[in-house]
Protein backbone atom coordinates (compact mmCIF):
# COMPACT_ATOMS: atom_id res chain seq x y z
CA UNK A 1 0.00 0.00 0.00
CA UNK A 2 1.31 3.43 -0.96
CA UNK A 3 2.08 5.76 1.95
CA UNK A 4 2.46 9.52 1.75
CA UNK A 5 4.90 11.25 4.05
CA UNK A 6 1.97 12.59 6.06
CA UNK A 7 0.62 9.04 6.51
CA UNK A 8 4.03 7.75 7.60
CA UNK A 9 4.38 10.53 10.16
CA UNK A 10 0.87 9.96 11.50
CA UNK A 11 1.64 6.30 12.12
CA UNK A 12 4.60 7.32 14.25
CA UNK A 13 2.24 9.04 16.69
CA UNK A 14 0.05 6.55 18.50
CA UNK A 15 -3.44 7.69 19.46
CA UNK A 16 -5.57 5.63 21.86
CA UNK A 17 -8.39 3.77 20.14
CA UNK A 18 -11.61 5.76 19.99
CA UNK A 19 -9.93 9.08 20.79
CA UNK A 20 -9.77 11.84 18.20
CA UNK A 21 -6.19 13.18 17.94
CA UNK A 22 -5.61 16.89 18.53
CA UNK A 23 -5.68 19.07 15.45
CA UNK A 24 -2.28 19.75 13.89
CA UNK A 25 -1.96 21.93 10.82
CA UNK A 26 0.52 20.56 8.29
CA UNK A 27 3.07 23.07 6.91
CA UNK A 28 2.17 21.94 3.38
CA UNK A 29 -1.40 23.19 3.89
CA UNK A 30 -0.15 26.57 5.11
CA UNK A 31 2.22 26.89 2.15
CA UNK A 32 -0.50 25.99 -0.33
CA UNK A 33 -2.80 28.46 1.40
CA UNK A 34 -0.31 31.31 0.93
CA UNK A 35 0.10 30.40 -2.75
CA UNK A 36 -3.68 30.40 -3.14
CA UNK A 37 -3.89 33.72 -1.29
CA UNK A 38 -1.54 35.42 -3.76
CA UNK A 39 -3.16 33.77 -6.76
CA UNK A 40 -6.62 34.84 -5.63
CA UNK A 41 -5.47 38.44 -5.22
CA UNK A 42 -4.51 38.15 -8.87
CA UNK A 43 -7.63 36.43 -10.18
CA UNK A 44 -10.24 38.19 -8.04
CA UNK A 45 -8.91 41.68 -8.77
CA UNK A 46 -9.76 40.96 -12.40
CA UNK A 47 -13.01 39.08 -11.71
CA UNK A 48 -14.32 41.92 -9.54
CA UNK A 49 -14.13 44.44 -12.39
CA UNK A 50 -15.06 42.07 -15.20
CA UNK A 51 -18.87 42.58 -15.11
CA UNK A 52 -18.58 46.36 -15.40
CA UNK A 53 -15.59 46.19 -17.74
CA UNK A 54 -17.56 44.02 -20.17
CA UNK A 55 -20.92 45.80 -19.94
CA UNK A 56 -19.83 49.42 -19.34
CA UNK A 57 -16.28 49.90 -20.67
CA UNK A 58 -16.56 47.56 -23.68
CA UNK A 59 -20.29 48.20 -24.10
CA UNK A 60 -21.26 44.54 -24.51
CA UNK A 61 -24.64 43.06 -23.57
CA UNK A 62 -25.58 40.88 -20.60
CA UNK A 63 -25.74 37.96 -23.05
CA UNK A 64 -22.06 38.52 -23.86
CA UNK A 65 -21.23 38.79 -20.17
CA UNK A 66 -23.23 35.63 -19.48
CA UNK A 67 -21.16 33.80 -22.08
CA UNK A 68 -17.92 35.05 -20.57
CA UNK A 69 -19.07 34.23 -17.06
CA UNK A 70 -19.97 30.78 -18.31
CA UNK A 71 -16.42 30.41 -19.63
CA UNK A 72 -15.10 31.69 -16.31
CA UNK A 73 -17.21 29.21 -14.36
CA UNK A 74 -17.00 26.16 -16.58
CA UNK A 75 -14.23 25.91 -19.14
CA UNK A 76 -11.92 24.44 -16.51
CA UNK A 77 -14.08 21.31 -16.74
CA UNK A 78 -12.33 20.37 -19.96
CA UNK A 79 -9.10 19.45 -18.16
CA UNK A 80 -9.93 18.74 -14.52
CA UNK A 81 -10.27 14.96 -14.72
CA UNK A 82 -7.24 14.59 -17.02
CA UNK A 83 -5.17 16.73 -14.65
CA UNK A 84 -6.36 14.75 -11.63
CA UNK A 85 -5.48 11.43 -13.26
CA UNK A 86 -2.08 12.78 -14.34
CA UNK A 87 -1.37 13.83 -10.76
CA UNK A 88 -2.48 10.45 -9.38
CA UNK A 89 -0.49 8.42 -11.89
CA UNK A 90 2.71 10.44 -11.57
CA UNK A 91 2.48 11.05 -7.82
CA UNK A 92 3.69 14.59 -8.55
CA UNK A 93 0.73 16.66 -7.56
CA UNK A 94 2.88 19.73 -6.99
CA UNK A 95 4.24 19.92 -10.52
CA UNK A 96 0.90 19.31 -12.18
CA UNK A 97 -0.50 22.13 -10.05
CA UNK A 98 2.55 24.29 -10.90
CA UNK A 99 1.81 23.94 -14.60
CA UNK A 100 -1.77 25.07 -14.00
CA UNK A 101 -0.71 28.09 -11.96
CA UNK A 102 1.85 28.95 -14.64
CA UNK A 103 -0.74 28.81 -17.42
CA UNK A 104 -2.99 31.22 -15.51
CA UNK A 105 -0.06 33.60 -14.99
CA UNK A 106 0.68 33.50 -18.73
CA UNK A 107 -2.96 34.41 -19.44
CA UNK A 108 -2.53 37.55 -17.31
CA UNK A 109 0.24 38.69 -19.68
CA UNK A 110 -2.04 38.35 -22.71
CA UNK A 111 -4.87 40.07 -20.81
CA UNK A 112 -2.94 43.34 -21.03
CA UNK A 113 -3.53 43.39 -24.79
CA UNK A 114 -7.12 42.03 -24.85
CA UNK A 115 -9.65 44.72 -25.78
CA UNK A 116 -12.57 42.96 -27.46
CA UNK A 117 -15.02 40.13 -26.99
CA UNK A 118 -13.02 37.44 -28.81
CA UNK A 119 -9.64 38.23 -27.26
CA UNK A 120 -11.08 38.64 -23.77
CA UNK A 121 -13.02 35.39 -24.01
CA UNK A 122 -9.86 33.58 -25.15
CA UNK A 123 -7.82 34.96 -22.24
CA UNK A 124 -10.51 33.98 -19.74
CA UNK A 125 -10.61 30.48 -21.24
CA UNK A 126 -6.82 30.00 -20.91
CA UNK A 127 -6.84 31.33 -17.35
CA UNK A 128 -9.65 28.97 -16.34
CA UNK A 129 -7.96 26.00 -18.01
CA UNK A 130 -5.01 26.75 -15.74
CA UNK A 131 -7.36 26.72 -12.77
CA UNK A 132 -8.82 23.41 -13.93
CA UNK A 133 -5.36 21.86 -14.08
CA UNK A 134 -4.20 23.04 -10.66
CA UNK A 135 -7.21 22.66 -8.39
CA UNK A 136 -7.61 18.89 -7.98
CA UNK A 137 -3.85 18.18 -7.51
CA UNK A 138 -3.69 20.97 -4.94
CA UNK A 139 -6.73 19.67 -3.06
CA UNK A 140 -5.29 16.13 -3.19
CA UNK A 141 -2.12 17.45 -1.54
CA UNK A 142 -4.28 18.93 1.22
CA UNK A 143 -6.15 15.64 1.58
CA UNK A 144 -2.85 13.72 1.94
CA UNK A 145 -1.32 16.20 4.40
CA UNK A 146 -4.41 16.57 6.61
CA UNK A 147 -5.45 14.34 9.51
CA UNK A 148 -8.51 12.32 8.37
CA UNK A 149 -10.38 13.22 11.58
CA UNK A 150 -9.91 16.94 10.84
CA UNK A 151 -10.18 16.96 7.07
CA UNK A 152 -12.98 19.53 6.92
CA UNK A 153 -11.11 21.84 9.28
CA UNK A 154 -7.90 21.51 7.25
CA UNK A 155 -9.73 22.40 4.07
CA UNK A 156 -11.30 25.26 6.01
CA UNK A 157 -7.88 26.67 6.92
CA UNK A 158 -6.76 26.52 3.31
CA UNK A 159 -10.00 28.11 2.11
CA UNK A 160 -9.61 30.81 4.75
CA UNK A 161 -6.18 31.77 3.40
CA UNK A 162 -7.49 31.47 -0.14
CA UNK A 163 -10.36 33.79 0.74
CA UNK A 164 -8.08 36.38 2.30
CA UNK A 165 -6.61 36.72 -1.19
CA UNK A 166 -10.07 36.72 -2.73
CA UNK A 167 -10.95 39.60 -0.38
CA UNK A 168 -7.78 41.60 -0.97
CA UNK A 169 -8.08 41.32 -4.76
CA UNK A 170 -11.30 43.34 -5.05
CA UNK A 171 -9.98 45.83 -2.47
CA UNK A 172 -6.92 46.31 -4.67
CA UNK A 173 -9.14 46.81 -7.73
CA UNK A 174 -11.33 49.28 -5.81
CA UNK A 175 -8.35 51.36 -4.69
CA UNK A 176 -6.95 51.45 -8.22
CA UNK A 177 -10.27 52.49 -9.76
CA UNK A 178 -10.79 55.06 -7.00
CA UNK A 179 -7.43 56.64 -7.77
CA UNK A 180 -7.58 56.11 -11.55
CA UNK A 181 -11.12 56.07 -12.99
CA UNK A 182 -11.33 53.52 -15.81
CA UNK A 183 -7.90 52.25 -14.76
CA UNK A 184 -8.65 48.68 -15.76
CA UNK A 185 -5.22 48.27 -17.36
CA UNK A 186 -3.51 49.06 -14.07
CA UNK A 187 -5.68 46.41 -12.38
CA UNK A 188 -4.50 43.87 -14.97
CA UNK A 189 -0.81 44.74 -14.39
CA UNK A 190 -1.17 44.33 -10.62
CA UNK A 191 -2.95 41.03 -11.21
CA UNK A 192 0.01 39.73 -13.23
CA UNK A 193 2.49 40.71 -10.50
CA UNK A 194 0.65 38.75 -7.79
CA UNK A 195 0.27 35.72 -10.08
CA UNK A 196 4.03 35.58 -10.67
CA UNK A 197 4.88 35.86 -6.97
CA UNK A 198 2.46 33.03 -6.12
CA UNK A 199 3.94 30.84 -8.83
CA UNK A 200 7.46 31.44 -7.52
CA UNK A 201 6.46 30.54 -3.96
CA UNK A 202 4.84 27.30 -5.11
CA UNK A 203 7.94 26.22 -6.99
CA UNK A 204 10.37 27.14 -4.21
CA UNK A 205 8.59 26.40 -0.94
CA UNK A 206 5.81 23.82 -1.39
CA UNK A 207 7.10 20.23 -1.04
CA UNK A 208 5.86 17.35 -3.16
CA UNK A 209 5.44 15.05 -0.14
CA UNK A 210 4.35 12.03 -2.15
CA UNK A 211 7.68 12.13 -3.94
CA UNK A 212 9.76 12.15 -0.71
CA UNK A 213 8.98 9.02 1.24
CA UNK A 214 10.89 7.18 3.96
CA UNK A 215 12.82 4.10 2.95
CA UNK A 216 10.28 1.61 4.32
CA UNK A 217 7.42 2.95 2.16
CA UNK A 218 6.43 1.38 -1.15
CA UNK A 219 7.93 3.73 -3.79
CA UNK A 220 4.99 4.00 -6.22
CA UNK A 221 1.20 4.08 -5.90
CA UNK A 222 -1.14 1.66 -7.62
CA UNK A 223 -2.13 2.93 -11.05
CA UNK A 224 -5.50 4.73 -10.68
CA UNK A 225 -8.35 3.62 -12.90
CA UNK A 226 -11.61 5.36 -13.73
CA UNK A 227 -13.57 2.45 -12.27
CA UNK A 228 -11.95 3.22 -8.90
CA UNK A 229 -13.95 6.46 -8.91
CA UNK A 230 -16.99 5.38 -10.91
CA UNK A 231 -18.88 3.88 -7.96
CA UNK A 232 -22.52 4.18 -6.90
CA UNK A 233 -21.92 6.59 -3.99
CA UNK A 234 -19.66 8.79 -6.13
CA UNK A 235 -22.18 8.87 -8.99
CA UNK A 236 -24.90 9.98 -6.59
CA UNK A 237 -22.67 12.71 -5.18
CA UNK A 238 -21.84 13.92 -8.70
CA UNK A 239 -25.48 13.91 -9.74
CA UNK A 240 -26.53 15.91 -6.67
CA UNK A 241 -23.70 18.42 -7.16
CA UNK A 242 -24.55 18.77 -10.85
CA UNK A 243 -28.25 19.40 -10.26
CA UNK A 244 -27.49 22.09 -7.69
CA UNK A 245 -24.76 23.56 -9.91
CA UNK A 246 -27.25 24.09 -12.74
CA UNK A 247 -29.13 26.44 -10.43
CA UNK A 248 -26.10 28.36 -9.16
CA UNK A 249 -26.02 31.84 -10.68
CA UNK A 250 -22.62 33.51 -10.94
CA UNK A 251 -21.85 36.14 -8.31
CA UNK A 252 -21.39 38.80 -10.98
CA UNK A 253 -25.05 38.55 -11.98
CA UNK A 254 -26.21 38.95 -8.39
CA UNK A 255 -23.97 41.97 -8.00
CA UNK A 256 -25.28 43.50 -11.23
CA UNK A 257 -28.83 43.06 -9.87
CA UNK A 258 -27.85 44.78 -6.62
CA UNK A 259 -26.05 47.56 -8.49
CA UNK A 260 -29.05 48.18 -10.74
CA UNK A 261 -31.48 48.29 -7.83
CA UNK A 262 -29.40 50.58 -5.61
CA UNK A 263 -27.59 52.61 -8.31
CA UNK A 264 -24.32 52.98 -6.41
CA UNK A 265 -21.29 54.32 -8.28
CA UNK A 266 -19.33 51.93 -10.48
CA UNK A 267 -16.06 52.31 -8.57
CA UNK A 268 -17.74 50.76 -5.54
CA UNK A 269 -18.66 47.62 -7.47
CA UNK A 270 -15.53 45.57 -6.48
CA UNK A 271 -16.45 46.00 -2.81
CA UNK A 272 -19.39 43.64 -3.32
CA UNK A 273 -16.85 40.86 -3.81
CA UNK A 274 -15.09 42.01 -0.65
CA UNK A 275 -18.31 41.60 1.34
CA UNK A 276 -18.89 38.04 0.16
CA UNK A 277 -15.27 37.04 0.64
CA UNK A 278 -15.13 38.59 4.11
CA UNK A 279 -18.10 36.47 5.17
CA UNK A 280 -16.46 33.39 3.64
CA UNK A 281 -13.17 34.24 5.38
CA UNK A 282 -14.81 34.46 8.78
CA UNK A 283 -16.86 31.29 8.32
CA UNK A 284 -14.46 28.94 6.49
CA UNK A 285 -12.88 27.28 9.54
CA UNK A 286 -16.01 27.19 11.76
CA UNK A 287 -18.04 25.65 8.94
CA UNK A 288 -15.25 23.15 8.25
CA UNK A 289 -15.32 22.08 11.90
CA UNK A 290 -19.11 21.91 11.78
CA UNK A 291 -18.91 19.65 8.72
CA UNK A 292 -16.57 17.26 10.56
CA UNK A 293 -18.93 17.07 13.56
CA UNK A 294 -22.46 17.55 12.21
CA UNK A 295 -21.99 15.92 8.81
CA UNK A 296 -20.59 17.09 5.48
CA UNK A 297 -23.74 16.29 3.52
CA UNK A 298 -25.91 18.33 5.86
CA UNK A 299 -23.57 21.31 5.70
CA UNK A 300 -23.38 21.04 1.89
CA UNK A 301 -27.18 21.18 1.58
CA UNK A 302 -27.42 23.99 4.12
CA UNK A 303 -25.01 26.01 2.00
CA UNK A 304 -27.33 25.74 -0.98
CA UNK A 305 -30.25 26.78 1.20
CA UNK A 306 -28.23 29.92 2.03
CA UNK A 307 -27.76 30.49 -1.72
CA UNK A 308 -31.53 30.29 -2.19
CA UNK A 309 -31.97 32.92 0.52
CA UNK A 310 -29.37 35.12 -1.23
CA UNK A 311 -31.41 35.00 -4.45
CA UNK A 312 -34.50 36.11 -2.55
CA UNK A 313 -32.67 38.96 -0.80
CA UNK A 314 -31.23 40.27 -4.07
CA UNK A 315 -34.68 40.82 -5.59
CA UNK A 316 -36.73 41.71 -2.53
CA UNK A 317 -38.66 45.01 -2.81
CA UNK A 318 -36.76 46.44 0.16
CA UNK A 319 -33.64 47.16 -1.90
CA UNK A 320 -30.84 49.06 -0.26
CA UNK A 321 -28.07 48.46 2.24
CA UNK A 322 -29.87 45.75 4.29
CA UNK A 323 -30.62 43.66 1.19
CA UNK A 324 -27.06 44.08 -0.08
CA UNK A 325 -25.44 43.08 3.22
CA UNK A 326 -27.76 40.10 3.63
CA UNK A 327 -27.05 38.89 0.09
CA UNK A 328 -23.28 39.12 0.53
CA UNK A 329 -23.35 37.37 3.91
CA UNK A 330 -25.50 34.52 2.56
CA UNK A 331 -23.18 34.07 -0.40
CA UNK A 332 -20.28 33.78 2.06
CA UNK A 333 -22.16 31.05 3.92
CA UNK A 334 -22.81 29.27 0.63
CA UNK A 335 -19.14 29.16 -0.35
CA UNK A 336 -17.99 28.23 3.14
CA UNK A 337 -20.42 25.30 3.25
CA UNK A 338 -19.83 23.92 -0.25
CA UNK A 339 -16.39 24.55 -1.72
CA UNK A 340 -14.04 22.67 0.59
CA UNK A 341 -16.83 20.40 1.84
CA UNK A 342 -17.49 18.99 -1.64
CA UNK A 343 -13.76 18.38 -2.15
CA UNK A 344 -13.59 16.58 1.20
CA UNK A 345 -16.59 14.36 0.36
CA UNK A 346 -15.22 13.45 -3.08
CA UNK A 347 -11.72 12.84 -1.72
CA UNK A 348 -13.06 10.42 0.89
CA UNK A 349 -15.37 8.55 -1.49
CA UNK A 350 -12.49 7.89 -3.91
CA UNK A 351 -9.75 5.38 -3.00
CA UNK A 352 -6.48 6.94 -1.91
CA UNK A 353 -4.63 6.28 -5.17
CA UNK A 354 -7.39 8.08 -7.11
CA UNK A 355 -8.09 10.95 -4.70
CA UNK A 356 -7.19 13.73 -7.16
CA UNK A 357 -9.29 12.04 -9.85
CA UNK A 358 -12.30 11.85 -7.55
CA UNK A 359 -11.97 15.48 -6.49
CA UNK A 360 -11.52 16.49 -10.13
CA UNK A 361 -14.65 14.59 -11.15
CA UNK A 362 -16.76 16.50 -8.60
CA UNK A 363 -15.23 19.83 -9.59
CA UNK A 364 -15.76 19.06 -13.28
CA UNK A 365 -19.45 18.37 -12.81
CA UNK A 366 -19.90 21.60 -10.86
CA UNK A 367 -17.89 23.61 -13.40
CA UNK A 368 -19.91 22.31 -16.37
CA UNK A 369 -23.17 22.90 -14.52
CA UNK A 370 -22.20 26.47 -13.64
CA UNK A 371 -21.11 27.16 -17.21
CA UNK A 372 -24.59 26.18 -18.38
CA UNK A 373 -26.18 28.10 -15.51
CA UNK A 374 -24.35 31.36 -16.28
CA UNK A 375 -24.93 31.17 -20.02
CA UNK A 376 -28.59 30.29 -19.52
CA UNK A 377 -29.13 33.01 -16.93
CA UNK A 378 -27.67 35.64 -19.25
CA UNK A 379 -30.22 34.65 -21.90
CA UNK A 380 -33.00 34.49 -19.32
CA UNK A 381 -32.14 37.98 -18.04
CA UNK A 382 -32.19 39.31 -21.61
CA UNK A 383 -35.57 37.65 -22.25
CA UNK A 384 -37.63 38.26 -19.10
CA UNK A 385 -35.61 40.76 -17.07
CA UNK A 386 -33.33 40.41 -14.06
CA UNK A 387 -35.91 40.06 -11.28
CA UNK A 388 -38.09 37.49 -13.05
CA UNK A 389 -35.00 35.49 -14.06
CA UNK A 390 -33.76 35.44 -10.46
CA UNK A 391 -37.12 34.29 -9.12
CA UNK A 392 -37.29 31.47 -11.69
CA UNK A 393 -33.86 30.19 -10.65
CA UNK A 394 -34.80 30.48 -6.95
CA UNK A 395 -37.92 28.36 -7.48
CA UNK A 396 -35.85 25.76 -9.36
CA UNK A 397 -33.28 25.59 -6.56
CA UNK A 398 -36.00 25.20 -3.93
CA UNK A 399 -37.38 22.23 -5.89
CA UNK A 400 -33.92 20.69 -6.40
CA UNK A 401 -32.82 20.70 -2.75
CA UNK A 402 -35.04 17.77 -1.62
CA UNK A 403 -33.89 15.71 -4.62
CA UNK A 404 -30.24 16.40 -3.81
CA UNK A 405 -30.85 15.45 -0.17
CA UNK A 406 -32.33 12.13 -1.26
CA UNK A 407 -29.33 11.39 -3.51
CA UNK A 408 -26.80 12.26 -0.80
CA UNK A 409 -28.58 10.20 1.84
CA UNK A 410 -27.22 7.01 0.23
CA UNK A 411 -23.59 8.15 0.22
CA UNK A 412 -20.96 6.21 2.10
CA UNK A 413 -20.44 6.97 5.79
CA UNK A 414 -16.88 8.24 5.25
CA UNK A 415 -18.15 11.18 3.26
CA UNK A 416 -21.07 11.95 5.52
Amino acid sequence: MYLSLADWRSRRTEVPAGKVPPFRLAPTIVALGVVSLLTDVSSESVASVLPLYVTASLGLSTVAYGFMDGIYQGVSATVRIAAGMAADRSGRQKWVAFFGYGLSAAAKVVLLAANGFNSLAAVIAVDRVGKGIRTAPRDAMIRFAAQPEHLGRSFGVHRMLDTIGATLGPVLAFLILLAIPNGYGVVFVASLAFALVGLALLGLFVPNDRGRLPADAVPSPPRPRWRDVNTGPMRRLLLAAGILGLLTVGDGFLYLVLQARTSFAAQWFPLLYVGTNTAYLVLAIPIGRLADRWGRKRVFLTGHAALLAAYACAVMPWAGLPATVATLALLGVFYGATDGVLAAMAGLLAPRQAAATGIAAAQTVVAVARLLASTGFGLLWYTVGSDAAMWLVAVGLAAALPLAAMLLRTARTAAA
